[in-house]
């Protein structure tokens, strides 16, 4: 997308396409490029616990499709997309954060690192391990309570629950799905992301291990005109939009 007038326009063409068009292929490299574009997005601390999972199998496509409760999006898909969410592998992303970091200061001494160096590597070294770290869920009510008592006196960043976490995770994962799908409307390719899905049974499929999740799966292919059901519908904006 060359200007904000074609991201318009992806924004308008990108809809939840229900059917696709079996004699249409797309192009494998392309949904590739558009992953890599989606790696691209916003995500909580840059620690971008999310994997990408893209399925061109046509033995798994069926069995993924089966999966997402065989709704026509999926089994009409020429390709799959599992947005998968790895709030598991939060030491190895800080840890290549902070050496991203070390790359890019430099070797020194720590005197000579800048209050601003210190304070990112900080952030990396021990604010991560802090917020991320839990056992069974007892620390993070811990730190929960702490930051109860702390925020009856000063602002403070009070999500700090396991389930928290997996929230700020997901949400990561979420924003790196709707670069996806702009980035597949910007190639003319349609997507339909899925929440009615066996989540259990997809990370069977795909082998994934115990601890990640699956945020979405989004389907791929050229839209066929009954693919798309009626006229965008949206709640009216001033119902919804508030200026303070």
């Amino acid at each position: 997308m060359k200007n904000n007038t074609s991201l318009i326009e992806a924004i308008k063409y990108r809809r939840s396409v229900r059917v696709y068009d079996a004699e249409k292929e797309i192009d494998t490299a392309i949904v590739k490029k558009c992953l890599q574009q989606a790696t691209l997005a916003p995500n909580s601390s840059n620690m971008q616990l999310w994997e990408f999972h893209q399925i061109t199998s046509k033995n798994i496509l069926k069995k993924i499709a089966k999966a997402c409760l065989g709704q026509s999006a999926a089994t009409t898909a020429k390709q799959l997309v599992v947005i998968v969410v790895r709030k598991d592998l939060w030491k190895q992303r800080a840890t290549s954060n902070l050496t991203n970091l070390k790359n890019t200061f430099g070797e020194k001494q720590k005197s000579e690192y800048s209050s601003r160096e210190k304070f990112a590597l900080n952030y990396y070294e021990k604010l991560m391990p802090f917020v991320y770290w839990d056992f069974f869920g007892i620390f993070g009510w811990l730190k929960y309570i702490i930051s109860w008592f702390t925020g009856l006196f000063k602002p403070t960043y009070r999500q700090l629950r396991n389930s928290d976490m997996r929230i700020v995770a997901h949400k990561s994962a979420g924003l790196a799905a709707q670069t996806f799908m702009l980035s597949m409307a910007a190639e003319k390719y349609d997507t339909c992301p899925m929440e009615g899905i066996d989540s259990l049974r997809i990370k069977k499929i795909l082998n994934l291990p115990h601890r990640s999740e699956i945020n979405m799966v989004i389907s791929c292919g050229i839209r066929k005109p009954e693919g798309i059901y009626g006229e965008r519908y949206r709640i009216p904006f001033e119902n919804i939009h508030k200026i303070w």
